[in-house]
């Protein structure tokens, strides 16, 4: 299996820590975050992408999918703040060759705190070991 997860988590964690200090950040799902703002992205699906994958059945793409919440419960500008942040994690998830396919505001369980979902999905390559011994992924859009 084909797994980037953590890279992912760790480049967006990196970018919502640096722009909005303070903000939580989970690499799952959370219904009612104990601290606000709070980003939570996770890993919802990831499958072989089967045009890729060689007559031993071996895997050397996946299709991958990511889903994000953002939450806000700011008296006063909790949407604002929960666009700016969504905004900087598309980013991010893009310049990760991600595309977007889902942006929705959605009710959450506790209606004082507002809510944005979006999602993204993109192919992922076999990992491929660097000179310097890093590992990387040639991702594509798909």
């Amino acid at each position: 299996m084909i797994d980037i997860e953590n890279k992912v988590l760790n480049d967006v964690f990196a970018a919502v820590r640096s722009a909005f200090p303070g903000t939580q950040c989970y690499g799952e799902y959370v219904a009612v975050p104990a601290a606000f703002p709070c980003v939570c992205i996770y890993e919802a699906s990831n499958s072989t992408y089967r045009r890729s994958q060689d007559t031993d059945l071996q895997e050397h793409q996946a299709n991958l999918m990511y889903e994000c919440n953002v939450y806000s419960d700011k008296a006063t500008g909790k949407k604002t703040e929960a666009r700016s942040i969504a905004k900087l994690v598309d980013e991010t998830m893009q310049d990760m060759k991600f595309t977007r396919t889902f942006f929705q505001p959605l009710p959450n369980l506790d209606r004082t705190i507002y809510r944005i979902t979006l999602r993204w999905e993109a192919v992922a390559g076999e990992p491929i070991v660097t000179d310097s011994g890093n590992v990387t992924y040639q991702m594509y859009r798909e």
